[in-house]
């Protein structure tokens, strides 16, 4: 007895070094008794709601512990402020309101995230000391705040009115398939659907269990499998590798950090379509872009929406001439990458992906092309593959924490590639070889073929998506670590 309740306990209690995971074996296990009780409520809309919130703050309290108090105080804050903003007609107290919001949210933002790193740019600058703070980062915030934010912003300019009821906003911000690493999901699309009947038709459920069977196998078979065996290494101490180990380790973060974010999006839209809740894609075979532009149209697609929506629209977007367009391009991802991490390696990160865009729009207006002109099939493949290096590159700088550890690996394939290792390399890395090129022969697969798949899985009978999950779960079990491999994005 005393045993079940020490299981117990720890399942009810926050672990630092067990935060709650889509891909962890409790999660499985505590998803399949909510989805009991989720279907008892079906024709109980406040219950269900209810206790839908109830469960994604004990999610987020399994992810971040105690700090589940700041999705409480954003949520209040923000449901007050845009039930406020709508009973004022003075456009000026209006602009206060938002203003207030903004505020909050960043302001939370700013000092969980930010306040070491502002810390030691002002201290270099004055040149003095600066003892970092012992400030937890709680998981997903930066994600919720932006979501909360487009809520109040969208309430201020008038596209949607606010909730009445604190509840369904509450349950909005917190609905835990998306709560700690996206999608950032909009007002308008997800709060039509809380009310709604709740139907979870065949078609629903079939495409339902194939993200979260796609998105397990991306995250556990292939990400953490080639993150845990060769990436790690590779980029911990690059001087010790050839450049053309340098080059696969490359190429294989490149790929990881895809499977492993766009394998959270595919788990966190399948679980709310097992719920009765549609969210826009997120990810759209990023790396197939011919250009940057098109990249930033397939990758990330809800926080890149968000971004031009709220950041880039707001500097003036293309509205005030071609030079301060670009200028507006810059300075948004150069935030957009500072949203990423408080380190420079993000801040050069988002620099270069800014250019690279505003590059992109001027030669586009000189050559009169436009985003998804299609060429000769070799000028095509020219394009993606051009593309593809260029953001293998930035996730150099993505990926390491200082510039000392991009530059040797730079350097490494630029002066010491030693292509003769390759053989051994392929050797002696078999099966991490292996899963890449799988990876990224699944990915540049015709979209075709992917469809066919998913709707012969929305056709296929209830036996197949039981068969489907119990197969991809045995083999992410039988591949994983030993440790919790954290989806990258949670430190976001």
């Amino acid at each position: 007895m005393s045993e079940m309740l020490e299981q117990l306990m720890a399942v009810l209690s926050y672990n630092s070094t067990e935060p709650m995971i889509f891909s962890s074996g409790v999660f499985l296990w505590l998803f399949a008794a909510f989805m009991a009780i989720y279907v008892a409520l079906r024709r109980h809309d406040t219950a269900r709601i209810l206790f839908v919130t109830c469960f994604s703050y004990y999610f987020y309290y399994k992810s971040s512990g105690f700090y589940f108090f700041l999705l409480a105080v954003v949520t209040v804050s923000d449901y007050c402020i845009a039930r406020t903003m709508q009973q004022v007609a003075r456009q000026g107290l209006r602009r206060l309101l938002v203003a207030l919001s903004v505020s909050i949210n960043l302001g939370l933002l700013c000092y969980f995230k930010y306040t070491n790193f502002f810390g030691e740019v002002w201290a270099s600058a004055m040149g003095l000391h600066f003892d970092a703070l012992d400030i937890f980062l709680p998981v997903g915030i930066s994600f919720f705040t932006f979501q909360s934010l487009s809520y109040t912003i969208d309430v201020y300019r008038r596209r949607i009115e606010p909730l009445r009821s604190l509840l369904d906003y509450a349950f909005y911000v917190s609905f835990f398939p998306q709560l700690v690493a996206g999608p950032i999901v909009r007002a308008k699309d997800f709060i039509p659907q809380i009310r709604r009947p709740l139907r979870v038709s065949h078609a629903m459920m079939g495409e339902g269990v194939w993200l979260i069977a796609t998105g397990l196998f991306k995250k556990v078979v292939i990400s953490d499998y080639i993150s845990v065996n060769f990436v790690e290494r590779i980029f911990a101490e690059p001087s010790l590798y050839s450049g053309v180990e340098n080059l696969m380790g490359v190429y294989g973060y490149t790929l990881q950090i895809y499977c492993d974010f766009s394998g959270y999006s595919d788990m966190a839209i399948g679980i709310a379509l097992l719920l009765g809740f549609r969210f826009n894609v997120n990810f759209d075979s990023p790396y197939k872009s011919a250009s940057i532009t098109e990249f930033w149209r397939r990758w990330h697609i809800s926080l890149s929406s968000w971004l031009k929506d709220y950041l880039y629209i707001s500097l003036g977007g293309n509205r005030k001439g071609r030079v301060r367009q670009y200028a507006n391009l810059i300075i948004t991802m150069l935030l957009g990458g500072l949203w990423h991490g408080a380190s420079w390696n993000f801040v050069v990160w988002g620099l270069l992906h800014g250019i690279a865009l505003a590059v992109h729009k001027a030669w586009s207006a000189l050559t009169g092309s436009r985003v998804g002109d299609r060429g000769p099939w070799w000028r095509q493949a020219l394009n993606v593959l051009v593309t593809f290096h260029f953001v293998c590159i930035c996730w150099v700088f993505f990926r390491n924490a200082d510039f000392t550890g991009s530059a040797t690996m730079l350097g490494q394939i630029a002066g010491n590639f030693h292509g003769e290792l390759l053989p051994q390399l392929l050797a002696g890395y078999w099966k991490v070889m292996a899963l890449i090129a799988l990876g990224y022969v699944l990915h540049f697969a015709p979209a075709r073929l992917e469809r066919r798949a998913k709707v012969a899985m929305q056709r296929a009978p209830f036996v197949v998506y039981l068969a489907v999950m119990v197969v991809v779960i045995y083999i992410a079990l039988q591949m994983r670590s030993t440790e919790i491999q954290p989806f990258i994005y949670f430190q976001f």
